[in-house]
Formats: structure tokens, C-alpha cells, sequence
């Protein structure tokens, strides 16, 4: 398992009967998640003098944030010399998922050691932590979600960081209609990196389904990659999909035609106060051999 654990402005301090209390910056945040099915005690009892906001579940669905104390609607937190806006979504959300910091590591090294200008592609890239990470070594970057509000996020992840003036596309649209308009036009990309959700839908209503289509997605896009692609990443938080999935794709449609380094794994959390790990998702990496 990939540990992300080089924060200093996050922090996954306990967890609990399906509970998990965080540090963003110095706002205190108490979510649902459902991987923590241990009984640690009562996460409220124990941490309410500190915690800003809690949101809890409805039975019809969705839920609400409560917040106790003074919560800002915006905040912003750091991971090295990447900034990332927080603001509090529904579904539990925060807009950023801290465990990927391993992968934005992985790809910035990458491409950095590459010694050479970097095209990248982001799909379902939702505020683009991804697509700064890779803006920050130098690379530019095509960022594709369906929901305009995301990209709209993504810009703003991008001016905080700085790097507002760097090569970066951002584009609401179905990702799926994206890659094959881009086979089309015959562009090219040196790496992709994609995090698909189990369900969702495009810009226009089309229906996504990883189980039906991340097949027929990483088909289409290895006609879209360079003649010496540098990497190819997928991150997944479907339940039930094991790392190997994922791996087994990479090798079929990315490997085959570009012989390199296949790896696959959980990313986690370590959690402050026990040593306790928080599994939160899988991924599966094709790299070069560089």
C-alpha cells in the first residue's frame, strides 16, 4: 500500500464506526466513510470542543453539513508548493482526495526526470489535483470533466497555486466523445491520467459505467498516446474492483504496445492517534522504462 503521508496541512487524526475525524489546515471536519467499520469509540464525544463542521447522512439519501463552529465557505490548504481550495460539498466532499498526494508525487518525479516537455491528459478530472501536480513540473495539460462547476474549481486550484499562466486546457465534456475526437484529429499525449467514477454522467447526459466502459476507454486511449509515452495512471475508488483490474488493462491495451513497468496497489492514510491505516482506493500504473 502507497502511504500519503508528507502532509502538513492535512491530517487523518482518528477514526470510528464509520466515522473519520480530519485536520484541513486548522478547520476540524468529522465524515462518514465506509471503510471504517472498527468501533474506536464515539468520535463526537471524544473530539466536539474541537470540530468545526460534522455531516451526517440522510436515509433518503445525500445529508447535510452541521457546522458548530465558524466555518469559512472557502479555505485553502497546502501540499508542498501545490495550494488546493476546500469548500464544503454535498455528499460528504471536501474537493479534494489527500491520498492521491502519492500518485501527484509519482507524476511530478516523472516528469521531471523525463528532460523533456511533457503532454498530459486528465480525465475525470474533477478540481485537478492531478492537473496542478503536473503543471508544476513543467508539463502542460488537457483537463476534461463533465461538470463545468469542477473545471471552474480546477482554475481557481490552479491560480492559487500560481500557475495561471502555464499550458493547461480545461474542457467540460464527456470524456469518452473527447478521446475519440482527439483520434480524429490525430492529437497525441505522452501521459494520461484518469479517475473514473463507478456511475456518472457526461456533459450531455451520456451514461458512464466503469464496469461496461473503462475498457473500451483505455482501448481508445492508447491510440492517443505518443511514441514514447511516459505514464499512464488510473485511480479508482469503485468497491469491489481489485488493484488487478486495473493492472490487467494496462498491460492488455498500454503494455502490449509499449513494453515498460507495470504496478498496482491500495492507497491509504495513516491515522495519527493509533496505527491504524485507512484504505482509500486502488490504482494501477504503466510507466517507461527511463
Amino acid at each position: 500500500m502507497l502511504l500519503s503521508n508528507n502532509w502538513k496541512d492535512y491530517e487523518l487524526i482518528d477514526a470510528s464506526s464509520g466515522m473519520k475525524y480530519e485536520r484541513w489546515g486548522n478547520i476540524y471536519l468529522l465524515r462518514p466513510d465506509p471503510q471504517v467499520i472498527w468501533n474506536n469509540g464515539d468520535l463526537f464525544e471524544k473530539y466536539h470542543d474541537k470540530i468545526h463542521a460534522v455531516y451526517y447522512r440522510s436515509n433518503k439519501g445525500g445529508g447535510h453539513w452541521d457546522n458548530l463552529k465558524n466555518t469559512p465557505s472557502a479555505w485553502s490548504v497546502n501540499y508542498k508548493n501545490l495550494t488546493f481550495n476546500i469548500k464544503q460539498m454535498g455528499f460528504k466532499h471536501t474537493g479534494l482526495f489527500p491520498e492521491q498526494s502519492v500518485n501527484w508525487d509519482f507524476m511530478i518525479n516523472k516528469i521531471k526526470k523525463s528532460g523533456r516537455k511533457i503532454k498530459v491528459l486528465n480525465l475525470f478530472a474533477y478540481t485537478g489535483g492531478a492537473t496542478v501536480a503536473c503543471l508544476s513540473a513543467s508539463a502542460s495539460v488537457t483537463h476534461v470533466d463533465s461538470s463545468r462547476g469542477m473545471v471552474d474549481w480546477c482554475r481557481e486550484n490552479v491560480k492559487s497555486s500560481g500557475y495561471q499562466d502555464a499550458e493547461v486546457r480545461y474542457l467540460v465534456d464527456d470524456v469518452v466523445k473527447f478521446v475519440k475526437r482527439e483520434i480524429r484529429r490525430g492529437n497525441k499525449y505522452d501521459a494520461i491520467v484518469m479517475d473514473p467514477p463507478s456511475y456518472g454522467r457526461g456533459a450531455n447526459g451520456e451514461v458512464w459505467d466503469i464496469e461496461k466502459n473503462l475498457c473500451y476507454l483505455v482501448e481508445l486511449c492508447s491510440q492517443i498516446l505518443s511514441d514514447s509515452p511516459l505514464f499512464f495512471l488510473i485511480n479508482s475508488y469503485t468497491t469491489g474492483l481489485s488493484c488487478y483490474v486495473l493492472r490487467n488493462l494496462l498491460d492488455i491495451y498500454i503494455n502490449n504496445k509499449f513494453p515498460g513497468k507495470l504496478t498496482c496497489g491500495e492507497v491509504g492514510i495513516p491515522i495519527t492517534n493509533s496505527n491504524l491505516i485507512l484504505p482509500c482506493g486502488i490504482y494501477g500504473r504503466w510507466e517507461n522504462n527511463e
